[in-house]
């Protein structure tokens, strides 16, 4: 591991002067940072030390959902109040790593988890995200995990986080702070496909750093849901993963959410599956009609192509969970 050194901040403000100074990174649970940097991934030059900051809410307010950025997830999948209203979102917090990593980790840094492809991790093969212009790994290699949907010839690596799809399926907002002010991002727009530079991978800027997400209010989202196939039951990422949220009325689809994940570069937001949906009859022919919209781009690459299929059944049974 690489020599670094360490602070801990008191204040936000503290946190985001710190962390705009040279080769600094922020650190939570350090669920995911502390294991890349083992790897020799990433060599950051400071950590600071944001526990102590008062990130921590877990709140519903007149039907709109506000996470601090340091709620565990743990916490949120644990609360009445989330599983009530946003069962999708504590579904997936539910079906993501193990209690252990919940416990620990936050759900600003879940969001911003980076792949766990092998060639990213392994600083002995090729991969444009860790070295840009070094190649990719994946394309003709091992690529069962791989992503299918808003890959590029530079990169078809898989985002890994579970909860970020049932957060971007539900129109969630981050809130972020830098030095200037302040600024909200749907987190929808938050990440970027890996086009011609996957080694960036969101909109977030040096020295910043985000504050919470809010879920806006979406009435029917209460019967949301979120389906996740693996190869195991437990500590494992999406081979292919839906969630969902549908507005039926009278047996007629008025409105459609859906995000999917373990298929795509980044939480994959079906929007042309919803507008086919909506005002389409609340049937199996009806979901399984969207789930050839939402893989109608989809591309495998071998060892993946398995992924295309499976993503479909997945869907449909989550639209039939939803509308259930």
């Amino acid at each position: 591991m690489n020599p670094f050194a360490y602070a801990r901040a008191d204040t936000v403000g503290a946190a985001i002067a710190a962390g705009g100074r040279r080769g600094a990174h922020f650190i939570a649970g350090g669920t995911n940072i502390l294991d890349l940097m083992k790897d020799d991934v990433e060599r950051p030059e400071v950590l600071i030390d944001i526990n102590a900051l008062p990130l921590g809410s877990i709140e519903v307010r007149n039907g709109a959902l506000y996470l601090g950025a340091l709620a565990r997830m743990s916490d949120v999948a644990a609360s009445t109040a989330v599983q009530k209203a946003f069962p999708a979102i504590a579904i997936a917090l539910r079906e993501s790593a193990s209690p252990q990593l919940r416990n620990m980790a936050s759900m600003s840094g879940n969001v911003l988890q980076r792949t766990r492809c092998p060639y990213f991790r392994d600083v002995a093969t090729p991969c444009n995200k860790r070295n840009p212009g070094s190649g990719c790994g994946a394309l003709g290699g091992v690529n069962r995990m791989q992503a299918v949907l808003g890959t590029s010839p530079h990169c078809i690596a898989t985002h890994a986080s579970d909860v970020a799809v049932a957060l971007v399926a539900m129109d969630a907002i981050l809130h972020i702070e830098h030095a200037n002010g302040s600024r909200d991002v749907v987190l929808e727009q938050f990440y970027r496909p890996p086009g011609e530079t996957p080694h960036i991978e969101n909109v977030l800027r040096p020295g910043e750093l985000i504050v919470g997400i809010t879920v806006p209010a979406l009435g029917y989202a209460a019967s949301s849901t979120y389906v996740k196939a693996r190869d195991r039951a437990q500590y494992e990422f999406a081979l292919a993963s839906a969630a969902v949220a549908l507005e039926v009325d009278s047996g007629t689809i008025r409105s459609a959410h859906i995000a999917l994940g373990g298929v795509a570069t980044i939480p994959w937001r079906a929007r042309d599956a919803e507008q086919t949906l909506t005002g389409m009859r609340a049937t199996r022919a009806s979901y399984e009609h969207a789930a050839e919209v939402a893989l109608s781009g989809g591309r495998g690459y071998g060892q993946n192509d398995f992924k295309i299929p499976l993503a479909k059944r997945v869907l449909v049974r989550a639209l039939e969970g939803a509308s259930a």
